[in-house]
């Protein structure tokens, strides 16, 4: 590892904390991150929305660490901290390469956001056959983005929250709401609507996820809102019914499931704004089993 990865004065996020981030140990800022990511997966997987798992999987790079501190995490095994296996750009290059020969239909960078520098060098170094995803919580700067067009294929990101109060209370981001809108705005002039192939896989393009939350309907049918104010309908959106309580909650409201009854009235008021091609989850996605294996936790010398 050499000492040019490390981040002088990180504004990769819309926190812009200016942090310093040595390539190794703790960084300065709110994420506490260094710059060179740690990897606590890098297999296939088959729990996306069918254009990006296919039937071979989507080959996902989960890296450690978060730029938000979303209380509800269900992965806060890894969001929380710098974890698993350290990789450069060669290293990641080799994951990738590993994925790509085992006929995965696309590679997907799961939370890539503190590590944008590590990434645009070993892609513009080796960019697969297949696409690459960029699978984000959506609190993302626009101008960083920019620094990775025409390496990012399909852009994967949620927009949770409408209401500033609400992204505060539970994500410490008040202003994710503003953010994630202009980010996804310049994710989709990058890459436009879905392309898909004659399988159904997406190629190309722009999927939008929200995952509803216990009690705060009204948060996702404002989601809703602003996506068909601002997308057009080609732009499909997941909704996702996966919640359970981590055990973490601070607030008594996601203490439990979303029920039935209020995940069907996020569900009706999508199809009544005509956003007709988008994809809904069964209840019995709101299960820990569903939660990866971080299988690359153990640290490697390098």
């Amino acid at each position: 590892m050499t000492a040019d990865a490390a981040i002088g004065a990180c504004r990769l996020c819309p926190r812009r904390c200016g942090a310093f981030r040595p390539a190794r140990g703790s960084g300065d800022g709110f994420c506490g991150l260094p710059a060179l990511p740690g990897v606590c997966r890098a297999e296939k997987h088959f729990w996306e929305e069918p254009p990006i798992s296919g039937t071979n999987g989507s080959g996902t790079i989960f890296f450690s660490g978060c730029v938000l501190r979303c209380e509800y995490c269900q992965n806060g095994a890894i969001s929380r901290k710098s974890c698993g296996t350290v990789v450069d750009e060669n290293g990641l290059i080799e994951l990738i390469k590993k994925l790509e020969s085992q006929g995965v239909h696309n590679v997907n960078l799961v939370s890539p956001t503190p590590y944008y520098p590590i990434i645009r060098r070993a892609l513009e170094r080796y960019k697969p056959a297949v696409p690459v995803v960029c699978n984000t919580g959506g609190y993302e700067r626009a101008e960083t983005l920019k620094s990775m067009e025409g390496l990012i294929d399909v852009y994967l990101p949620d927009y949770k929250y409408s209401q500033s109060e609400t992204a505060k209370k539970y994500s410490e981001a008040a202003d994710y709401p503003q953010a994630a809108a202009e980010a996804i705005t310049e994710m989709f002039r990058q890459v436009g609507a879905p392309v898909y192939d004659e399988n159904g896989i997406m190629r190309k393009g722009l999927l939008v996820r929200h995952l509803v939350l216990p009690g705060n309907v009204e948060n996702s049918l404002g989601v809703l809102d602003w996506i068909d104010d601002h997308l057009p309908k080609s732009v499909p959106v997941s909704l996702m019914a996966q919640y359970f309580p981590t055990g973490h909650e601070i607030h008594p409201e996601l203490s439990r499931r979303i029920t039935p009854e209020e995940y069907d009235q996020v569900v009706n008021y999508m199809l009544l704004l005509g956003r007709d091609n988008g994809f809904c989850q069964e209840p019995e996605a709101a299960d820990s089993r569903y939660v990866p294996d971080w299988n690359m936790m153990k640290e490697k010398s390098e």
